[in-house]
């Protein structure tokens, strides 16, 4: 997909704050620092409209980009090692929980992971809370860069098997760095948007 026009559109914390127009949505999640931010990025071709930062925990709202007027990204706060309280982290979890369970207009949740690590067990509850809800997944292994081409199968098959990922859920290979998995990304989101 061309990307034309791409901007966030609001940051949110409650459903009366989403978006009001009956848009597809696509929801990224993951741990603090995976990359959800670099994949917007590349995917949209901007270079800085997802703020990256080294620092985890940076996303603490649902962040809506509308992108070509037809469709929203939906960031949402990374888990994991965030340095947060746990009652903020409660919240968060909560509003989460919120938005991917309530939501009409979401049509699937793209589980951004890191290929050079097994999915940790925050990785594997969410990918099961999202099969308990029957919200459809696409998994996202980012970073495909920092490995030799030739492993790339061995640490595919280390995610299948440690998600115990169903037949139907995609697995894609994916650099923020080269654009490996780009065009098959858009691919995904375009044939899900339609059906």
């Amino acid at each position: 997909m061309k990307v034309t026009q791409a901007e966030i559109v609001i940051s949110a914390v409650k459903p009366d704050q989403y978006p009001k127009e009956n848009l597809p949505e696509f929801a990224l999640a993951g741990r603090s620092n995976v990359g959800k931010s670099s994949f917007i990025n590349k995917m949209l071709n901007r270079k800085n409209l997802a703020r990256t930062s080294s620092k985890p925990g940076k996303t603490q709202t649902l962040n809506f980009y509308l992108i070509n007027e037809m469709m929203h990204f939906v960031d949402v706060p990374g888990y994991g090692f965030a340095k947060v309280s746990k009652t903020e982290r409660e919240a968060w979890g909560k509003m989460i929980e919120t938005y991917l369970t309530d939501r009409d207009q979401l049509k699937a949740v793209l589980l951004i992971i890191d290929l050079r690590h097994a999915p940790s067990k925050d990785d594997v509850m969410m990918y099961n809370f999202l099969k308990h809800y029957e919200i459809p997944v696409m998994v996202i292994a980012t970073k495909a860069d920092k490995i030799p081409k030739g492993k790339w199968q061995k640490h595919l098959k280390v995610v299948r098997d440690t998600l115990e990922l169903e037949a139907e859920d995609e697995l894609i290979l994916f650099s923020s760095e080269t654009g490996q998995g780009k065009d098959q990304s858009w691919r995904s989101l375009q044939y899900r948007m339609n059906n």
